[in-house]
């Protein structure tokens, strides 16, 4: 059985045959992505994993609408308002980026329609009322993503921190969750440099932050904008540790950092490590059978944790299916709202990147088990040891 096969047959859940041959509409799902833009690096790879995803599921076929917001919010509010208006979606895959998912906030709880971002902030799903009632997201908290780095930094015997973030609501947060873990290990926090997400250079906020001599640098930032304060950094002459965030897990990210990256620390999806992870490890096997179906039709070394999260989204998305279809047929307000309620029922799901125990008022789910503290040595992300 071939990759494309095998994953299709994993992936499919069995058809349900009492289901009436009238109540076999087609399931739609939209999907808004940065396929251009500075956050192209973290939508393309998502879009590679719904051009691999099953066109039927328990006897529905499933038709997938893929817009473009070209990494700008108002971009993205008006391809959820497409996807809504004129394709009729049961749900929304993305989109990619905090800002972009924050905004689609108010279409999503006026029309009702459940979406599972790419993006990573808390405050997309939190708090879990109003409009974030049907938002979900499948990458940890900030505050998970950020202790890793963190508590290895307090353990070298470092107490000066200091950083620099993307001036973004993904900036802010990262920075909000790296201040409060610091406070919290004892050590101090020295300050932030900001810059925007399409700038080419950040030379001043690397000066003035090694003029601060921190112990290390943390970098909020996200997608290949993610790489210039590394590069700058070593350019400069910089010799401390660099701790990052997992939205810069890309191929694309350790191209253009190149040399600079190496000795950087990332707490990061299982699946960007996932030959490295014990045989017997709980997630071992579904991290790999997404990296051997991706980079089977994409290449080696291709794949990327938001290529993990749309592979997660689908997941999801089967598991809550049939328990839907129970109460409700596809394109009705009545099948959206079925399942949103299903995907929060979900327990315990083994995913591409982590697993998955989702609640009315948790539309996260994920725990320790969907990271892992590495290092990036020769272009390649390792397990730090």
């Amino acid at each position: 059985m071939g990759l494309r096969a095998s994953f299709l047959a994993a992936l499919l859940v069995p058809a349900v045959a009492w289901l009436p041959a009238a109540a076999r509409a087609d399931v739609t799902i939209g999907a808004v992505l940065s396929l251009t833009g500075p956050a192209a690096s973290i939508g393309i790879p998502g879009r590679n994993v719904i051009d691999m995803l099953p066109r039927e599921a328990n006897g529905q076929k499933i038709r997938y609408v893929i817009l473009d917001d070209g990494s700008d919010s108002t971009n993205a509010v008006k391809a959820f308002q497409k996807l809504v208006g004129e394709e009729k979606v049961d749900l929304v895959f993305g989109p990619s980026v905090t800002p972009t998912s924050l905004a689609v906030l108010d279409v999503a709880g006026a029309t009702a329609t459940p979406f599972i971002s790419h993006a990573g902030s808390e405050s997309i799903i939190q708090p879990p009322e109003g409009n974030r009632r049907w938002a979900f997201k499948l990458v940890v908290s900030e505050a998970m993503m950020v202790a890793p780095p963190l508590k290895w930094l307090k353990a070298q015997g470092g107490n000066t921190l200091a950083g620099i973030a993307m001036a973004t609501a993904f900036g802010d947060a990262f920075t909000g969750a790296a201040k409060a873990d610091a406070a919290a290990r004892g050590i101090a926090w020295l300050g932030e440099e900001k810059y925007n997400p399409a700038d080419t250079s950040v030379t001043p906020q690397a000066l003035k932050t090694m003029t601060k001599q921190p112990d290390a640098v943390f970098i909020a930032a996200s997608g290949t904008p993610g790489a210039l304060p590394v590069i700058e950094l070593r350019a400069r002459g910089y010799k401390g540790p660099i701790l990052h965030n997992q939205g810069i897990a890309n191929p694309d990210f350790l191209r253009i950092a190149g040399k600079s990256a190496d000795g950087m620390l990332v707490a990061v999806n299982p699946v960007m490590v996932a030959e490295q992870l014990p045989d017997s490890g709980e997630i071992t096997k579904s991290a790999m059978d997404y990296v051997r179906a991706y980079e089977g039709k994409y290449g080696p070394n291709t794949r990327s944790i938001f290529g993990a999260i749309a592979w997660d989204a689908y997941l999801l998305f089967a598991e809550a299916l049939p328990v839907a279809l129970k109460s409700a047929q596809p394109g009705t307000a009545e099948f959206r709202k079925a399942l949103r309620d299903a995907m929060e029922q979900v327990k315990e799901l083994k995913g591409a990147g982590g697993v998955f125990s989702l609640t009315p008022s948790n539309h996260n789910g994920a725990d320790e088990r969907a990271l892992v503290l590495t290092t990036v040595q020769d272009g390649a992300w390792k397990v730090l040891k």
